[in-house]
């Protein structure tokens, strides 16, 4: 799918994302914390000639087709040096690395060279066959960039870089970090992590928190969730009284600002749920953890109380007279101001995204081309339209709007066909 900036999910960072990975226009030095298992900076060098040979570098041997160290002026680099690329050369691992959760490479034009493209591949049988992973990507500035690619793979892989135009214009590659894989076992990501979001304090405006009730992707500087993602089936619904007992989040990182319950008096915006207290009824401890503040935005009352509402019913009525049971994704787009002394931004819109399955087991293999989804793209504001049917848009048009990337578990044609269509039911 095709992405655009997501000035909600980065704040003041400009990102684009493109077909499952994005470029950070700023240099990323490495993966950090416990998920960078493996990263080449090439500051070892040794390897002065454009002839294929292999290197011996930190992170491991590599080989290096029509591509060399270099360190020269024009060489676009962290350190002192970085990989060069001309014609169609490429870089390749001659090592594998188990459980690779993410790959980002960082990349730039050399000198004053035009732009030419590169792809990343990967082989799971030690280099004998190669698949190619995500899109190709287009090398046009001399400031570096990072490409992140999603892997999430538990066998032992390798990968290779191969530049696949612009003739003798060369390319720099500098900075390939390759993470652990951040796939989770939880139910509430079966069909994906929109925005590769990691338990990582490294990724403030991308943070991973799982909760056993629902998992979400945390903006600490906007003081909400970028999304929060839930299964619902009648196996989560029971009989326990809504708590009430609203409270900061415990979990959050050390040094990082609170949200409390209080932190929205007199704001004049409802503390609205992603995931529904009503969606967690089943024990007391399940309810309760849907009322802690990293799962909650700033609404209108109009917005909260009656247009959000009615989805939430209507969702839960598919399960409960229905026997659905859905994977739900709910989120905020753009900043309407702040609250709470600027701590918390107030979303412009809100906006869910609904997969509907009839219950059973292995969902992901369960989702077809003409599996029903349903996306709303709802205006915080007060006055709206009642009935949540009247912001029904496609899955596709929170994508763009978002730069996420939902439902990367299903295969590509069937993700394409479900995202193309907007709910008319």
């Amino acid at each position: 799918m095709q992405k655009i900036n997501n000035q909600n999910l980065f704040g003041r960072l400009s990102v684009s994302l493109q077909s499952g990975f994005f470029f950070c226009f700023f240099a990323i030095v490495g993966l950090t914390g416990v998920f960078a298992q493996t990263n080449e900076g090439f500051e070892a060098g040794g390897k002065t000639s454009y002839a294929a040979a292999s290197v011996t570098l930190s992170s491991g041997s590599w080989y290096l087709d029509d591509a060399l160290i270099g360190n020269l002026s024009g060489d676009a680099k962290l350190g002192a040096y970085s990989a060069r690329v001309r014609n169609t050369g490429k870089v390749s691992m001659n090592f594998n690395v188990s459980n690779a959760g993410t790959i980002a490479v960082s990349h730039a034009l050399y000198g004053t060279d035009a732009s030419s493209s590169w792809e990343l591949w990967q082989s799971t049988d030690s280099g004998a066959n190669w698949t190619k992973v995500g899109s190709t990507v287009m090398t046009s500035s001399t400031t570096l960039s990072t490409a992140y690619f999603t892997i999430n793979t538990a066998s032992a892989v390798r990968f290779e870089i191969r530049k696949t135009s612009g003739g003798t214009n060369r390319i720099n590659l500098e900075d390939i970090s390759i993470s652990n894989n951040p796939n989770s076992t939880s139910v509430h990501l079966t069909m994906g992590n929109p925005s590769n979001a990691v338990t990582d304090t490294g990724y403030p405006a991308n943070y991973l928190m799982e909760k056993n009730q629902y998992v979400l992707s945390y903006a600490r500087d906007n003081g909400t969730p970028n999304w929060v993602s839930w299964h619902l089936d009648s196996s989560w619904l029971g009989t326990t009284p809504r708590q009430d007992d609203f409270r900061g989040d415990s979990t959050l990182p050390s040094g990082w600002y609170k949200v409390v319950s209080t932190s929205y008096t007199g704001s004049g915006y409802d503390r609205g749920h992603m995931c529904p207290s009503a969606d967690r009824t089943l024990t007391v401890a399940d309810n309760s953890s849907t009322f802690l503040m990293t799962n909650m935005v700033p609404q209108t009352a109009d917005n909260n109380r009656i247009t959000w509402e009615g989805l939430e019913e209507y969702a839960r009525n598919l399960v409960t007279t229905n026997g659905s049971e859905l994977y739900i994704i709910s989120g905020t787009y753009g900043n309407a101001g702040t609250i709470n002394s600027g701590h918390i931004v107030v979303p412009t819109y809100t906006w869910k995204v609904i997969i509907v399955l009839s219950s059973g087991t292995n969902d992901v293999s369960r989702v077809t081309s003409s599996t029903r989804t349903i996306a709303v793209w709802v205006p915080n504001q007060t006055g709206i339209n009642s009935d949540w049917k009247t912001y029904r848009v496609s899955v596709d048009y929170v994508e763009l709007m978002t730069g996420y990337d939902f439902f990367t578990n299903v295969t590509d044609a069937t993700e394409a066909a479900i995202e193309a269509v907007t709910d008319s039911l």
